[in-house]
């Protein structure tokens, strides 16, 4: 085997790598996606949260605002957590 074989070796092998390296990439529809589910998966529980608590809130008399913020907390909490098990798995 010349040193132009040998070189040409290198040169295929290093293509293929190269190939191989931008097929595996990510395209930008799939970090879409991912991205939107993490979006999706914090803002859920907060709205989810916010409506619950204005419609305990509405069922109190009077102006009341607790369960509306309670349930707003609790929301950023779950949603802060559902993102963690999110990327926790899916790396």
């Amino acid at each position: 085997m010349g040193s132009n074989d040998k070189l040409r070796h290198k040169v295929e092998q290093q293509a293929k790598r190269m190939q191989q390296a931008e097929s595996e990439q990510d395209s930008l529809v799939a970090q879409t996606i991912y991205l939107g589910t993490l979006a999706l998966l914090f803002v859920l529980p907060v709205i989810g949260g916010a409506y619950l608590g204005n419609w305990l809130d509405n069922m109190d008399a009077g102006y009341s605002y607790k369960w509306t913020v309670g349930l707003i907390a609790l929301g950023i909490g779950v949603g802060i957590f559902n993102v963690y098990m999110f990327v926790r798995e899916h790396e």
